[in-house]
């Protein structure tokens, strides 16, 4: 069974950091392409980061929305089964609810609440 259990958010002031964590469990993680999306009321999720396997073609090569590009950093224990994402200089159009998400499976998980506000 997929699950992905995101944790780590919470609330912080402008220029603030926070690291969000996601496990994952009942897929080859080290295999998968994974990513993080945003969702914030009355909107769709949209993309945040991502980060592709280990592998020697690929080699956890990693992208970023223009909005975080330089603030935040995406990363991935294979060990683990477990993504990262780094915050750092958080500004309050990050605040919402951060979901994980392989790109071979149609899972998600519950998400973990980030809210940036003095």
């Amino acid at each position: 069974q997929v699950q992905l259990v995101e944790s780590g958010g919470g609330t912080v002031q402008p220029g603030g950091s926070l690291k969000l964590s996601c496990a994952v469990s009942g897929m080859p993680f080290s295999f998968e392409h994974m990513s993080w999306y945003l969702q914030t009321p009355g909107e769709q999720r949209k993309w945040v980061a991502s980060i592709d396997t280990t592998g020697i073609r690929s080699a956890g090569a990693t992208s970023y929305a223009n909005s975080v590009k330089g603030r935040f950093t995406i990363s991935r224990n294979d060990v683990r089964g477990i993504l990262f994402l780094q915050m750092d200089n958080l500004k309050p159009e990050d605040s919402g609810v951060y979901y994980c998400k392989a790109r071979n499976y149609d899972h998600w998980g519950q998400g973990t609440q980030v809210t940036v506000a003095a």
